[in-house]
């Protein structure tokens, strides 16, 4: 199944694995309008369907995952229509954070401003050798607005987000993993097959116990621990009547591979 777009490009490569590529590699795949719409349109329907289990998201080319925003679509802009583009940024990015889908990034190249920001909001990142990341908002009068103040810190701690955020350097792939930005540094021929892998993995997996295991540690992960203990119970006791808790019991009983339907 694949479907068109403008600026990316959307597939699945294997049962119930969705691919989304950042599709504008001449510009380093900066995202402009239409691209963050049609971001919106596949992070609110078919990245959160059913039939998807798993999403990677990765950048065309060899350059770059995401320089941020199109700042060429920006130039001259007014404060009203900069508020009207920025608002369907948020809702882009904040409905890419709330797929009920795991999402992994596979970082190609630079990922500056918005596009680090597109990571961050990923559940997780591989990262290309010469990937290198960046909030690089300080340094033309603004702050990251898609997550990035918030989700940094909560990836590496806040003093060191700080120094990040604020002087807007970039730092190397080797820092990412070292700090915790990316899960795993892959040679640039295997990045992709090894995200995609690793999606494959995680689509096998009863798709209904993903989803409450990522609603249980994104909604756990600031409250108290006792009361997070208690949203984790409420998570675990959703899936006791289910036919896929059923059917995982039976087949490792039954020494054979479960086929998990979502139900």
């Amino acid at each position: 199944m694949s479907a068109e777009f403008e600026h990316i490009t959307v597939s699945y490569p294997s049962e119930h694995v969705l691919l989304v590529t950042l599709n504008r590699p001449e510009i380093a795949n900066a995202f402009n309008t239409r691209m963050a719409e049609e971001l919106l349109d596949v992070w609110t329907g078919i990245a959160a369907a059913p039939e998807t289990r798993c999403v990677v998201l990765t950048g065309a080319g060899n350059r770059a995952f995401c320089a941020g925003a199109d700042l060429k679509e920006r130039n001259g802009m007014s404060p009203e229509d900069w508020h009207k583009q920025h608002d369907l940024f948020e809702r882009m990015a904040y409905a890419l954070m709330d797929c009920p889908n795991p999402v992994i990034a596979a970082v190609n190249g630079a990922a500056y401003a918005g596009g680090f920001e597109l990571v961050l909001a990923s559940d997780f990142a591989y990262g290309a050798p010469s990937s290198r990341f960046a909030l690089t908002e300080v340094t033309l009068g603004l702050i990251p607005g898609i997550g990035g103040t918030q989700n940094l810190p909560r990836a590496i701690g806040l003093r060191r987000a700080k120094e990040v955020l604020l002087s807007g350097r970039p730092f190397s792939s080797d820092q990412a993993l070292d700090w915790g930005v990316l899960n795993r540094i892959c040679d640039r021929e295997t990045l992709l097959p090894d995200a995609l892998a690793t999606a494959r993995q995680i689509a096998g997996n009863a798709p209904l116990a993903v989803r409450q295991a990522m609603a249980a540690m994104d909604g756990g992960i600031d409250q108290p621990l006792a009361e997070a203990r208690r949203f984790e119970i409420d998570c675990y006791n959703t899936l006791i009547d289910t036919e896929d808790r059923r059917e995982g019991i039976a087949a490792f009983n039954e020494k054979r591979k479960p086929d998990f339907k979502g139900r």
